[in-house]
């Protein structure tokens, strides 16, 4: 996405910076007073997602929504560091060099098993693990034939220079958008569905997605569950198709200080279908463990 070009008609604008941290060129937004939270996308979104979360979250928070490098407004300075082990690095070095301590990290798909791979990697003010809350966060192997499959299409697909402009050509991509939400279980608005659009016309944005995919690697993560000091709440939709719910409980299972709440009737971006009810899940000290 273009910083001169998009970001005037992108949601929260007025909140947007840039924050040059090697090796990426971040894009963040910013908003509200008190403990710090810090928002993350999943694989092919932006800080749109929380577009009306964020300000709801800023009535009791600072609240702190970055795009992923390569993804949105933020520039990856390096391709190679685009996968979980990688991202989860360059973040926690970014909220060091800016003195951000977060009492709360968010993330939704993949930006909930980068908010569970930062756990320990990131305080909070006072020296304590922050909370971890995800929202249909990406958790499960990918089965089958589709679990040496993808990944090597992935790879594939993310070497050759013209895949992203491929994928950026074609039918018309509000249709296209439309589609690929739908096929979530998530219904979006006009407007929402156009955001996304807007993306996946972006040939450095496809790209930078692209590159996350063939990177990306939960292996590691998954065995270090039970080893998570945090507290944690896993939220799932009801009727999310890109992710099965049951990965949430299974994961939620293992760990020892972990919830699983399902939120009836909401696919797979929850948080943009219903983001109201799915901060009043968060900010429920009743749906936390001890």
């Amino acid at each position: 996405m273009d910083w001169q070009r998009d970001l005037v008609t992108w949601p929260l604008n007025a909140q947007s910076r840039r924050i040059h941290h090697p090796p990426h060129h971040w894009h963040v937004q910013e908003m509200g007073h008190g403990p710090l939270a810090l928002l993350l996308h999943g694989a092919g979104g932006s800080t749109h997602s929380w577009r009306d979360l964020m300000p709801l979250l800023a009535h009791s928070h600072r609240v702190i929504a970055l795009d992923l490098p390569g993804q949105g407004f933020s520039r990856a300075g390096n391709r190679r560091r685009l996968g979980l082990s990688g991202m989860a690095t360059d973040i926690a070095a970014l909220c060091i060099a800016q003195g951000w301590h977060p009492d709360l990290i968010l993330g939704h798909s993949a930006g909930g098993a980068l908010a569970l791979e930062l756990a320990t990697r990131l305080v909070t003010p006072t020296g304590q693990p922050p909370d971890i809350a995800c929202v249909n966060a990406a958790l499960g192997p990918f089965e089958g034939v589709a679990g040496w499959l993808f990944p090597v299409l992935a790879k594939v697909l993310a070497l050759n220079p013209l895949t992203p402009t491929l994928f950026t050509l074609g039918a018309d991509k509000v249709t296209r958008a439309r589609r690929l939400i739908e096929s979530t279980g998530s219904h979006l608005s006009p407007e929402g569905l156009a955001l996304y659009a807007r993306l996946i016309g972006d040939r450095a944005h496809v790209d930078g997605t692209l590159q996350m995919m063939a990177q990306w690697d939960v292996a590691p993560l998954l065995k270090r569950l039970g080893t998570i000091p945090n507290r944690c709440l896993l939220i799932t939709g009801s009727r999310d198709l890109a992710v099965p719910p049951e990965t949430s409980a299974r994961a939620a299972a293992q760990m020892p200080r972990a919830r699983n709440l399902s939120l009836d009737g909401l696919g797979h971006v929850a948080q943009e279908e219903d983001a109201a009810r799915v901060l009043a899940a968060i900010l429920d000290p009743e749906n936390w463990p001890a």
